[in-house]
């Protein structure tokens, strides 16, 4: 299948990061690299909420304060404009959309969409720990969508850890839409092991523990708990170290295939990846070259090994 053939996932984003002019200042805060780059990949679908409950454009800002009713969303300078309730009921009639969405691109230190560290006042002080709170309602509803915020995406790590949480997500939409049975969801793990190692050794093992011993557990109630135990694992953003295990780990189902040579070479090129002399793309492409001259399926169905390719794109970054 072709790059252009192979569907685009639907990710929910704010509005304004599109370009949209939805601010309160009749402005947009267009992100290139989510235009250029990700919309080649996303299927973006966009949402402002401030907008959708009525407020204006251009509109007097609202901002997040603390009071005895719990933490409000209100005019900044008429603060008896309180669009607290309106905000919550934005995301609760936007829920059957949520439900198809497989991740969400929010504007950072809104009070609306902000993911994180958003200005709550208090007695006219400041301090970065609100939640916007149409992202707040968001991330209840659905606690192991993918969101994420644009400022993080400038590093890195961060938008490989988003963009490869968006794509197993995704993968795990189609399997319970195809019906879902306990091998499966093994086959479904055993897909995805490796990448599971290169974010943590331990819970993988654990996650692997849980579908071994499934048969004896409700499916419903197993894949439940598999879901919220593989989103909760993927969050921790990968380290170079545990990418090393997980490379180390690979090249072990070729030790009667390689050469001296070759065993050499590939022990260097994994550890200057280890020293950040290479990109995690080096090893793994020297590894897919061995593995086509010496074939073995479970590797080759590894995720970790045959990456989507917008997953592939950000392993010249790592």
């Amino acid at each position: 299948m072709s790059d252009s053939n192979i569907p685009k996932i639907k990710v929910g984003i704010s509005a304004c990061l599109m370009g949209e002019k939805v601010r309160f200042d009749s402005g947009h805060k267009k992100n290139s690299y989510i235009n250029s780059t990700l919309g080649d990949y996303f299927e973006f679908s966009s949402f402002c909420p401030e907008v959708d409950i009525g407020l204006g454009v251009p509109r007097q800002a609202i901002r997040l304060v603390s009071s005895d009713k719990g933490v409000r969303a209100v005019g900044s300078r008429t603060p008896e404009l309180d669009v607290t309730e309106l905000l919550y009921h934005s995301a609760e009639n936007r829920r059957e959309w949520h439900e198809e969405l497989c991740g969400y691109i929010l504007k950072k230190d809104s009070p609306s969409c902000g993911m994180e560290r958003v200005k709550l006042y208090s007695s006219q002080m400041a301090e970065r720990k609100g939640v916007g709170l149409y992202a707040a309602r968001l991330m209840k509803n659905f606690p192991h969508l993918p969101v994420e915020e644009e400022g993080r995406l400038g590093d890195a790590r961060l938008r490989e850890n988003f963009i490869q949480r968006v794509y197993i997500y995704s993968r795990w939409r189609a399997l319970n839409q195809e019906g879902l049975s306990l091998s499966k969801l093994q086959h479904f793990h055993a897909r995805h092991k490796y990448i599971f190692m290169s974010h943590d050794q331990n819970k993988a093992k654990l996650l692997g523990n849980l579908l071994a011993n499934g048969k004896s557990s409700d499916l419903s109630t197993l894949s439940l708990t598999y879901l919220a135990e593989m989103m909760s694992l993927l969050k921790k953003v990968a380290s170079r170290s545990n990418h090393v295990n997980t490379l180390q780990h690979i090249q072990g189902y070729l030790k009667k295939q390689l050469t001296a040579d070759d065993k050499q070479e590939m022990q260097a090129c994994i550890e200057d990846y280890r020293k950040g002399l290479l990109p995690l793309i080096v090893p793994i492409t020297l590894l897919r070259h061995h593995f086509r001259l010496s074939p073995d399926t479970y590797i080759t169905e590894s995720y970790y090994m045959q990456p989507h390719p917008g997953e592939l794109m950000l392993l010249n970054n790592l």
